[in-house]
C-alpha cells in the first residue's frame, strides 16, 4: 500500500532559526531602504553615463539618438533598466511582508518547514535575478562591451570629478546587501529542507503509529464479520426448522416461508380440498 513519506514537522536548530530571523531583519530593513532610495533613477543613469565617458560600457544617448534619428530603438541592458530598479523594490517590499508573516507564525507555532522551503525557494530565486541582473552585462555596444558592471570591477574614485562617488559606494552597498539576502534566504532554504528530514526517532513513532491505526482498523472490520455471524447463523436456524428438506437458505427465502405459513387464503383452502 502506497503512503506518502513522513515530513518532520520540528525545526532542527532552532537557535540558528532565531539568528536568521534577526540578520533577515536587519538585511531587510537595509535592502528596502537602499532600493528605495534608488528608485526610480537616482542613480543608474549617472553611473551609465560615467562608464560611457570612460569607454567601459555603452551611453544612454544612444536611445536619445536613435530617436532623433527615426532608427530602431536600441534594447536597454538589463543591468541599467528601470525594470531591475523596480523588480528590486518589489522582492525587498515582498520580504518585509513574507518576514512579518513568518514571525507572526512562528510566534504561533504553525511556521512549518515544508512551508519555510516552499517560500524561501520563490525568494531564492528572486533574489538570484537580483544579483545576476546587478552584477549583469551591458552588450548593446559592440565597440563597447562589458560583462560586469564598472563600479562593481573598478574604484569609485572615477566618479569622484563627476561628483558622484557616494552614488558609486550606494550601488556597491545595495550589491553587496543583495548578495548577503540570497545567502541569507539560502540557509533558511537548507534548513527548512534538513528539517524535514524525519529522525530516527520520529519515524519510530511514525512507523508505531501507522501499526497501531492498522491494527485498529483490522479490530474494527473482524467486529463487524463477529457481529453479522450471528445474524446468519439464526436466520439459518429458522429455515432450517420449518424446512426439513435441504435447500438454500437466503433472506429472502426466509420472508416468503414465513408468509408462506401465515396467508389465511391458503389455510382456508387446504381445508376445503380436504
Amino acid at each position: 500500500m502506497f503512503r506518502f513519506p513522513y515530513i518532520s514537522r520540528k525545526w532542527k536548530l532552532p537557535k540558528l532559526l532565531y539568528a536568521l530571523f534577526i540578520i533577515e531583519l536587519a538585511g531587510t530593513v537595509a535592502a528596502l531602504a537602499l532600493f528605495g532610495i534608488a528608485d526610480p533613477n537616482l542613480f543608474r543613469t549617472d553611473l551609465w553615463q560615467i562608464g560611457s565617458d570612460y569607454g567601459f560600457n555603452s551611453s544612454p544617448l544612444e536611445i536619445l539618438y536613435a530617436y532623433a534619428n527615426y532608427r530602431p530603438i536600441p534594447k536597454i541592458p538589463f543591468v541599467w533598466s528601470q525594470a531591475l530598479t523596480t523588480f528590486n523594490v518589489v522582492v525587498s517590499v515582498l520580504c518585509t511582508f513574507v518576514l512579518l508573516c513568518k514571525a507572526t507564525m512562528f510566534v504561533l507555532h504553525v511556521w512549518y518547514p515544508i512551508l519555510s522551503t516552499i517560500v524561501n525557494t520563490i525568494l531564492v530565486a528572486m533574489w538570484i535575478v537580483s544579483v545576476v541582473g546587478q552584477a549583469g552585462p551591458d552588450h548593446s555596444d559592440p565597440e563597447h562591451s562589458s560583462n560586469i558592471p564598472w563600479y562593481l570591477s573598478k574604484s569609485c574614485d572615477l566618479a569622484s570629478p563627476y561628483g558622484k562617488k557616494h552614488y558609486c559606494l550606494m550601488a556597491k552597498g545595495t550589491f553587496a546587501v543583495t548578495v548577503v539576502m540570497l545567502f541569507i534566504f539560502f540557509l533558511n532554504l537548507l534548513l527548512g529542507i534538513w528539517s524535514m528530514i524525519p529522525s530516527p526517532a520520529e519515524r519510530s513513532t511514525q512507523k508505531l503509529g501507522s501499526d497501531e491505526l492498522e491494527e485498529g482498523r483490522r479490530s474494527s472490520r473482524a467486529a463487524r464479520r463477529q457481529s453479522k455471524a450471528p445474524e446468519m447463523s439464526g436466520a439459518a436456524g429458522a429455515a432450517g426448522a420449518g424446512n426439513t428438506t435441504a435447500t438454500p437458505f437466503t433472506p429472502r427465502t426466509l420472508a416468503f416461508n414465513t408468509l408462506d405459513r401465515k396467508l389465511p387464503l391458503r389455510a382456508d383452502g387446504s381445508r376445503r380440498y380436504a
